[in-house]
């Protein structure tokens, strides 16, 4: 691991200021959009602007790298991403928010999609897995960085974010400056959806509803707050217990999940983040209560998301497995664009109450139907079961893709291994 870190230290550096960057506007919005007297749904069309953008950045970002190079399309975005920041507190009003999100969330995803792939590329093929496992610990990180940062700032005011915009403008430096040779860019040809959901019901049915849930925890939990009457520092401990939650829960969810049925460690996943969910609507004017249910849900949300694409993988063949993964992005991106948007009117209807009642409902819902998926069919037996590999819901094809083909080398090399102990008997 010492080896990865110094030889794609640059690339990770800027990739997480980016994502102090990123978290930082994502919960300053939902802080500044209450005290501006947005209401509740208004604020929940801006923040859900971010993961429509996204989605269709992730989709148009790999053509505009084939037209132009990832060199120009870095520096076009970053700058794009940087300019749109400083406007926020120039123009409040929520259409003009909502547009601005928009293309942020199309900007980050193009310029994810080029950090990405360079930092794939950066990488020898053992040590994929390592990179993976950094990154993810990097972006998880540079969110929680940014609560501390808006903890200590004035909302109404400009320099929150101003502090963003710079943080982008400076992550140019240790990526660019980092690149060696631009990297080919390729994608694989992606499955149909149908296929997906023939393969794996609940690898589509989960992955759709777990990005509604990721996206109300990412972006409607400074909304939340608000309603509940934290103050600033309680706000962004809030969200930070979402994140770390997501941190520290990822490997022992992991290893449960390659060691057992896992259907139903993606049942047991779901149920105990429905009643952390649960507990946080019961509990709501306790604050080291709502701490908890955040903890909880997200340390739940984060893992199944990577647990439904191994789960998925378990009824692919390894060839179809990196195939299968701009499917179920585009899944859950899908999801994650109506999440918001339901969180908040049901918040608007019901009070802050409604922010853990959507989750609930979702990932009940999960458990619910994986419970009734396990009664279809026979499970994959845990020696045939693939590997579990950790992915962050907020990264990019790229990533999933590059998890997928790790997953497939664990894969082969598990095969090998056994068949050397066969021929050893």
């Amino acid at each position: 691991m010492t080896h990865v870190l110094r030889t794609t230290s640059p690339l990770l550096l800027g990739i997480m200021l980016l994502m102090i960057g990123n978290g930082l506007q994502g919960t300053l919005l939902g802080v500044r959009g209450t005290a501006e007297g947005f209401s509740t749904f208004e604020i929940s069309i801006v923040m859900s602007g971010y993961f429509a953008g996204f989605l269709g950045g992730s989709q148009a970002a790999p053509r505009l790298i084939r037209r132009v190079g990832h060199v120009r399309v870095f520096a076009a975005l970053a700058s794009f991403i940087s300019a749109a920041l400083i406007l926020f507190p120039v123009a409040t009003n929520p259409w003009v928010w909502t547009a601005l999100r928009i293309a942020l969330g199309f900007c980050f995803s193009g310029v994810y999609v080029t950090a990405e792939s360079w930092l794939n590329n950066s990488t020898s093929n053992d040590q994929r897995g390592k990179v993976l496992s950094a990154y993810m610990l990097v972006q998880t990180l540079g969110i929680i960085v940014a609560q501390v940062i808006l903890a200590q700032g004035d909302p109404s005011g400009y320099v929150l974010f101003i502090i963003p915009s710079v943080l982008v403008s400076i992550s140019f430096a240790p990526i660019l400056l980092a690149v060696t040779p631009t990297p080919a860019f390729d994608t694989t040809k992606p499955m149909t959806l149908r296929e997906l959901l023939r393969a794996s019901p609940l690898g589509c049915v989960g992955m759709f509803l777990m990005g509604g849930v990721f996206a109300s925890q990412m972006a409607m939990a400074a909304v939340y707050g608000g309603q509940a009457n934290f103050n600033l520092a309680q706000i962004s401990g809030f969200v930070a217990a979402i994140y770390l939650g997501a941190l520290v829960l990822q490997l022992p969810i992991g290893w449960l999940s390659d060691h057992s049925d896992r259907r139903k460690v993606i049942l047991g996943a779901a149920g105990v983040g429905a009643l952390a969910c649960l507990f946080g609507t019961l509990f709501s004017s306790t604050y080291i209560f709502i701490l908890a249910a955040g903890f909880v849900a997200g340390g739940m949300a984060s893992p199944l998301y990577s647990l439904l694409i191994a789960h998925t993988n378990d009824y692919l063949e390894p060839e179809d497995m990196a195939a299968s993964s701009g499917g179920l992005i585009f899944i859950n991106g899908v999801g994650a664009v109506g999440g918001p948007l339901i969180a908040g009117w049901l918040m608007g209807a019901v009070g802050p109450r409604g922010y853990w009642l959507f989750q609930f409902v979702l990932m009940g819902g999960l458990a619910l139907y994986a419970m009734w998926r396990m009664t279809r069919r026979a499970s994959v037996s845990v020696e045939d079961s693939s590997a579990y590999v950790a992915v962050s819901p907020s990264s990019t094809p790229v990533v999933a893709e590059v998890a997928q083909e790790v997953a497939i080398e664990m894969a082969e090399e598990a095969q090998a291994l056994e068949e050397n102990a066969e021929e050893r008997s």
